[in-house]
């Protein structure tokens, strides 16, 4: 791990990173599951700031917008952006299909949903 790595700045706590670790998938199938629970983290941020009031893509890209500032990188913000809303849109499906609501997902749930792709 780079020294530079900030564990506050992950939105996944170390106990689901190394419950993620620990499963009986392929490199690959960890690593998607990962950006989801990554994703799926920042969403419900998002949403929370939000108070779930305001489900529309404006939120998403101001967010994004906001992350890349500390960088000084509007293709940071815009690239972020398109694999959030991607994300966003793939979870959404997924949790209606098993009827949840999103922010309601869990890893459990993500497992599921790399099993099935």
């Amino acid at each position: 791990m780079s020294k530079n790595f900030d564990l506050s700045s992950n939105p996944l706590d170390i106990q689901t990173i190394q419950e993620i670790d620990n499963l009986d998938f392929t490199i690959m199938q960890k690593h998607h599951i990962r950006i989801l629970a990554h994703c799926l983290q920042i969403l419900k941020i998002i949403n929370i700031e939000n108070s779930f009031a305001d489900e529309n893509k404006n939120s998403l890209r101001e967010w994004c917008d906001n992350q890349s500032k500390k960088f000084n990188d509007k293709k940071f913000s815009d690239l972020f952006y398109h694999q959030l809303e991607s994300t966003s849109i793939k979870l959404s499906n997924f949790s209606k299909k098993i009827g949840k609501n999103i922010e309601d997902l869990e890893i459990d749930d993500l497992i599921l949903l790399v099993q099935e792709s």
